[in-house]
């Protein structure tokens, strides 16, 4: 590539910040509401796009969270973690549909493959690293195809089924949520490269990076 494509492609690039929410873990229930709401308006005034909103087994649902982070601010969207094995994709559909028919707010949604050891264990999941990015990839596609309401979705993958399902309220293509999908392992990126999703990769050490050379301005 040649200098001048890469100061097109840098001069072309948009960044979108997102903030991270607090954890109810860390605090009791009037208290969390509080710094929740809160944290949410800190970061809508900060400029934030959104707010990333964690899920595992020690925490509130992220659906009830991504609700008082709606209600609490005029723009921020949350951004909702989501693992298949807590809730059928059309769930998902049916929740982010229903945010956008009662607010009118877009929101994102963090395709999250795993979780810690001991909350997979105790739902009885032992699907393997990279077969669960499988999953992912099947699960966010029916997501995807149902929100689009389009047609009835009709998907028979490995993992997961559905047949003539359609989704209604529709959502407003306008209201169509952004994917990411956090992971950065091969499968993680394969996954992301398949749903034309934004992919999550955890920083390396600098010492894994190749090398630039530099340039003169």
């Amino acid at each position: 590539m040649s200098d001048e494509n890469r100061r097109t492609d840098v001069a072309n690039l948009s960044v979108r910040v997102f903030s991270t929410a607090p954890q109810s873990s860390d605090f009791d229930a009037p208290a969390y509401l509080r710094r929740l709401a809160q944290v949410a308006r800190w970061s809508e005034d900060a400029g934030c796009t959104g707010i990333l909103i964690y899920t595992d087994n020690s925490l509130i649902d992220p659906w009830l969270a991504a609700q008082v982070v709606i209600e609490s601010t005029k723009s921020l969207c949350p951004l909702i973690a989501v693992q298949p094995v807590y809730m059928h994709p059309y769930s998902v559909a049916k929740m982010t549909a229903s945010l956008g028919y009662l607010y009118g707010r877009k929101i994102y949604l963090n395709m999250v493959a795993g979780g810690f050891r001991g909350d997979l264990a105790a739902l009885c999941d032992e699907t393997p690293h990279d077969e669960r990015y499988v999953r992912l990839t099947e699960y966010t596609a029916i997501i995807k195809e149902l929100l689009s309401g389009n047609r009835p979705c009709t998907f028979l993958g490995k993992y997961c089924k559905v047949k003539d399902l359609s989704l209604k309220p529709a959502l407003p293509a306008e209201l169509s949520p952004g994917i990411f999908v956090s992971g950065s392992s091969e499968s993680g990126m394969a996954a992301a490269d398949a749903l034309g999703a934004t992919a999550v990769e955890y920083p390396k050490p600098g010492e894994e990076y190749p090398r630039s050379t530099p340039r003169e301005n």
